[in-house]
């Protein structure tokens, strides 16, 4: 387990935080930022940290992620949690602006756990993938929590991913409901394996 993982379970039970992301989640967000060496990360929703401590947990000497959050009173939880970790850039602002303004190299990962990135500001955050960079998402099953019209929701962003010309989707039935994106290392390259070219599901 991460080191810091039981330090953000404490704090998240002290808050009656609802919203930490499954720890399958975490752990599947390790395994694929350790595929990266030297990687650039990018995770929107820090909450209290509980993704990004697995994040880090995957990261080698030479990685780094930013990770935004924008509720003023998490942030600094999980600035002064990570603050030992110089590949770490807890920023405490709102996530769709900070997609729109943002115009640094792109990221190797981005795990969008919050709206913006996900249900909104989608293509500014797909634009931001490398080619041959991951876009991961959780929470695609029905949850207990859902508002009225959220399953509608979800399902057209599993749609338009799918739809989408410059990656690979797996949508996976598994944990809360992870959907994995790939870009494609060459636009419009479409497999011979499948007759959509992009869309694989379990």
């Amino acid at each position: 387990m991460p080191r810091l993982l039981k330090a953000v379970q404490l704090e998240t039970l002290k808050r009656g935080f609802t919203m930490p992301s499954d720890l399958q989640v975490g752990s599947l967000l390790r395994t694929l930022v350790a595929s990266r060496p030297g990687g650039r990360f990018l995770e929107l929703g820090t909450g209290l940290g509980l993704s990004l401590s697995w994040i880090t947990e995957g990261m080698d000497p030479a990685a780094s992620v930013i990770s935004i959050e924008n509720e003023q009173d998490y942030a600094s939880f999980a600035t002064e949690l990570f603050a030992d970790n110089e590949g770490v850039t807890i920023l405490y602002t709102d996530g769709g602006r900070w997609l729109e303004q943002y115009t640094g190299p792109p990221f190797d990962l981005i795990f969008a756990d919050t709206w913006p990135g996900k249900y909104n500001h989608l293509n500014e955050a797909l634009a931001l993938v490398k080619p041959g960079g991951f876009y991961v998402i959780d929470d695609m099953l029905p949850q207990p929590n859902w508002p009225e019209g959220h399953a509608e929701r979800a399902k057209n962003l599993l749609h338009t991913l799918t739809s989408h010309d410059q990656f690979y989707v797996t949508n996976l039935a598994w944990s809360t409901g992870v959907v994995i994106a790939v870009k494609q290392s060459t636009a419009g390259f479409k497999s011979p394996w499948s007759s959509s070219g992009r869309d694989e599901t379990e």
